[in-house]
């Protein structure tokens, strides 16, 4: 024991000679308030069985020390992407965006969010992956992709060395079938000519999922658009749905024409419980999620997405009516023509379009005589 000067023995330590250099050396063992005389001769025995080992008991320590501390340092993947979707979600167009990705790291990487980030290996993001990777391609593939930035992430903040387990290139390529050659297409659609046959089935399903899928087809909206509708963006009396900029994928407002059996869906919404979403989830103050619109599909083993019915709309207006295509492109709110097209075109033909949507509409009803008109006799021409 060591006194400090002032008449209490308050330290423990060792004494040792450098078998290296011969001087001799002083190792701490702790506080004399902290570390009792035996649990110091403990210490002191261990560190002259590391020196009749050869080993050098002062670095031997300092060396555990800074592992107990990595240990207790190095985050979970759960932690880590949490922090990752905070730092980067001011970078990002949309706060749409940011919960795609925090659903997606929560809901599809829940095996691993557990998990001390720099203890995730390739078998860990296989069984992640797999069970999504022929069924939902697209969905599996941006899952890779955001595991891949986390990981990367982790390795720049010191808590990862070596190759990312999550890389495609030269890695996960040679493990996993490329995505491309298990889907058709981007978004699988059913046929324009099925879906007055679907639309009726649909229209058997209760809840408010169901209404939201008839409510985008109607509308040939993105799942996303539909799900995050707010009631500010919607003029019933004027038959009018205004999307925001920035809930838009090309960053412009789009105005949406409303048909009466979308009117329709937005008044039977509305008497449910009042809430921030027309189309509301679960939780309150939740929009619907993604999965529930996709669940409505797979319930009724339809092989189409949500999304795939643009497409479905997009080949009727092209194969079933005589309405120009830049008229349906606009209905898509996709972006066409060059700038100089774009800034002489400065109108978005809302009631040209009003008129091509409700001819889809018309189409879409289940009655035999609404497919009668749409098919046999094309839509008039707007153009």
């Amino acid at each position: 024991s060591i006194d400090d000067g002032d008449g209490k023995r308050r330290r423990w330590v060792v004494l040792f000679r450098d078998r290296a250099t011969g001087k001799l050396r002083e190792m701490g063992l702790g506080s004399g308030a902290d570390v009792t005389l035996a649990k110091a001769r403990e210490k002191a025995a261990a560190a002259r069985a590391q020196l009749e080992a050869g080993q050098d008991p002062i670095k031997a320590a300092t060396e555990a020390m800074t592992a107990a501390k990595k240990v207790r340092a190095v985050p979970t993947f759960g932690e880590l992407a949490d922090q990752f979707i905070e730092a980067m979600a001011p970078s990002w167009r949309n706060d749409k965006h940011a919960e795609q990705w925090r659903m997606t790291l929560t809901e599809y990487a829940k095996a691993i969010r557990d998990k001390p980030v720099d203890q995730i290996d390739v078998a860990d993001v296989l069984a992640v992956l797999k069970p999504h990777w022929e069924q939902r391609p697209e969905t599996a593939g941006r899952l890779r992709g955001r595991i891949e930035r986390v990981l990367n992430a982790a390795k720049a903040q010191g808590y990862r060395t070596g190759e990312n387990p999550a890389a495609w290139r030269g890695h996960l390529e040679n493990l996993l079938p490329a995505r491309q050659k298990l889907s058709r297409g981007h978004h699988e659609a059913l046929p324009w000519s099925q879906v007055p046959e679907f639309m009726g089935a649909l229209r058997q399903r209760e809840g408010v999922a169901a209404l939201a899928v008839e409510f985008a087809i109607l509308t040939a909206a993105r799942s996303g658009e539909v799900r995050g509708a707010a009631w500010d963006e919607f003029d019933v009396a004027a038959k009018l749905w205004t999307v925001p900029p920035e809930r838009m994928k090309a960053g412009r407002e789009h105005r949406v024409p409303l048909t009466a059996r979308a009117v329709e869906i937005i008044e039977t919404v509305s008497k449910l419980p009042n809430d921030a979403y027309v189309f509301p989830g679960m939780k309150s103050g939740a929009p619907l999620s993604d999965m529930s619109l996709s669940a409505v599909l797979r319930r009724m083993t339809v092989a189409a997405t949500v999304h795939g019915f643009r497409s479905s709309f997009k080949d009727w207006a092209s194969e079933a009516t005589s309405y120009p295509n830049e008229l349906s492109e606009a209905a898509l709110a996709h972006i066409t023509g060059d700038k100089v097209e774009r800034a002489y075109r400065r109108g978005d033909a809302l009631e040209r379009r009003r008129e091509l949507m409700e001819a889809w509409a018309q189409y879409c009803e289940p009655s035999p005589a609404g497919n009668v008109v749409a098919m046999r006799k094309p839509a008039h021409s707007a153009g």
